[in-house]
């Protein structure tokens, strides 16, 4: 993705819902919402952030393949203007991010974090004005009780949405939710995107004069 498109993302024109929108026509899965991952904590600037994923993979701690990586994830995940994407697997009730693991990626420069699984220590994630963390829940018990990584950069699922290393995660807090464009669909999306805005700014003017929802829309979007 070039810098000119990351800037169109983030000009405040569009919401995640606009990007959603603009993801089920081009059928998406899931038109890349991430559903049930809840904000935790929230920065204290404008709640909108869109940056290229690095993906960080954990097993279960008893499992014996794959290896391993060598060191911290948070010493090696992929780090300045991404925001991480971490998943766990699933029924586990240990949290993969605590506050000493966010305080080194924030430290190298990670914008925020998405967790398919759990935080802990939310106390602890004042780390940036725009830093955001999402999660499908929280926990008090640390990484190592059930889970090891495995992997950073590699294709991971996370709320049954397929997330690469690059794909365009957006973190929406005003919109509520957080939302993931395939990196090879970012020049469509941003296509598509200002017609279905307009349209639906048009739909609104025409409710508020009294017309029909339905014939608005069937006029407005065709």
């Amino acid at each position: 993705m070039s810098a000119e498109q990351l800037q169109a993302l983030c000009s405040g024109a569009f919401t995640a819902c606009d990007i959603s929108d603009a993801l089920l026509k081009l059928k998406v899965p899931h038109a890349g919402f991430l559903v049930d991952i809840d904000l935790k904590h929230a920065g204290s600037t404008r709640g909108f952030v869109a940056a290229p994923a690095t993906t960080v993979l954990f097993a279960l701690k008893a499992s014996t393949e794959p290896p391993s990586i060598s060191g911290h994830f948070a010493d090696n995940a992929s780090a300045p203007g991404t925001i991480a994407v971490l998943s766990a697997p699933a029924g586990t009730r240990c949290a993969v991010l605590g506050g000493l693991v966010a305080a080194r990626l924030a430290k190298r420069g990670v914008r925020g974090v998405v967790v398919g699984g759990r935080v802990r220590d939310l106390s602890e994630m004042e780390l940036g004005d725009e830093w955001q963390v999402w999660a499908q829940g929280t926990s008090t018990v640390g990484a190592g009780a059930e889970t090891r990584c495995v992997g950073i950069d590699v294709d991971i699922e996370v709320a049954g949405v397929m997330v690469k290393a690059e794909d365009i995660v957006v973190m929406d807090q005003t919109a509520g939710g957080v939302v993931v464009i395939p990196k090879d669909k970012v020049a469509e999306v941003l296509e598509l995107m200002p017609k279905a805005v307009e349209a639906d700014m048009l739909v609104g003017e025409d409710v508020q004069a009294g017309m029909e929802l339905g014939a608005s829309m069937k006029s407005r979007r065709g």
